[in-house]
Order: C-alpha cells, then structure tokens, then sequence
C-alpha cells in the first residue's frame, strides 16, 4: 500500500536527519521529497543565485531565507498548492511504496496533499526537539524567521503522531518507533 509521510518540525530538530534515515532503511521502496527544492531552484533561478549553496545546510542558505519565505508565502497566497505539486513531480509514485516529505511547514501543505492523494494515504508526523538541543545543532532564533508561517503555522496541527528527537532515543530508537507506528516495515 502507498503511503506519503509527511514530516513536520521547527528548524535543527531533525527532519531531514529523519527522512534521510528512514528512505535508507526503507531502500528502493522509499523516496524522499523535499518542498524546499522547487522554492530554492526558483529562487535561485530569479535572482541567479548558486542552487547547490542554496540547497545545502549553511550559511549561503541563511542569507536568503527571509526573503526566500516572503516570496514564497506570495507564490502559495495565489496558489497554496504550487511548491507540493512542483516537489511531487518528482516522486515515481508507481515506483515507491514510501514517499517522505521532509519539510511540511504550513497547514496549506498538509491541505494539498489530504486533497490530493486522501487521507488513508498521507500521515503526518511532528518531531519535536528542546530549545537547547536545537541550539546545539546550530539553530539561534532569528526574527522574521522562526516566528513567522513558515516555522509556526503547524504550531496547533494535529499529527498523527508527535515524537521528541531530543536524547531520550537513540536515532535508531527513533527510526524503529516511525516505521512501527505509521507501519511501515
């Protein structure tokens, strides 16, 4: 049976650590797709920006995301479906048992893919970690960033499920719990 996971949390709480963990576990029954890509490519392509910096996890990133979520919060206020549909041309959804969406960062996406694919299909998971664990992996507060739409729109959302990616489990522990609760092993 299909599934599309679709993971939710704030920046440095794990998400992509997450998702890259799981499609390895998974293997080729798994794919990952990420909605920040078609937002960086088109970014990157508007104002000629180097795409392979934008998308890495560092400071070139930094430097544009404030404007990068302006723009895109423009894009998604005439069509809210617009990044989701553009990541999930990317997805062989007759070849994949297992699609993981990475970065769920607003209502309006869990919206998009309950209506597009049902909801027996799409599940949703929070990871959860503590300020101070967030920190040590890199994350300061920034505003206009971490509290605007794109970090906090989900704030209230109820998930499926809600796991804390703190030092309480191992990520192994934490894999094992994912793939028994949404049953996917």
């Amino acid at each position: 049976m299909r599934k599309i996971l679709l993971i939710s949390g704030k920046r440095k709480c794990g998400k992509d650590f997450l998702s890259e963990r799981l499609q390895k576990r998974l293997g080729d029954r798994a794919l990952i797709v990420r909605i920040s890509e078609p937002i960086k490519t088109e970014w990157a392509r508007k104002l000629e920006l180097n795409l392979n910096s934008l998308l890495s996890d560092g400071p070139y990133k930094e430097q544009y995301r404030r404007d990068m979520i302006v723009w895109s919060d423009e894009v998604r206020a005439r069509d809210y479906g617009y990044f989701c549909r553009m990541a999930m041309t990317q997805a062989p959804l007759d070849l994949v048992d297992v699609v993981i969406v990475s970065d769920i960062r607003r209502t309006n996406d869990v919206r998009w893919f309950r209506e597009t694919y049902g909801d027996d299909v799409v599940q949703t998971l929070r990871l959860t970690s503590l300020p101070e664990t967030r920190k040590a992996r890199g994350w300061n507060f920034t505003a206009g960033v971490d509290d605007v739409a794109s970090e906090c729109d989900l704030d209230d959302y109820q998930f499926d499920c809600v796991l804390p990616n703190d030092a309480e489990m191992s990520s192994e522990q934490l894999i094992e719990k994912v793939l028994k609760v949404f049953k996917l092993s």
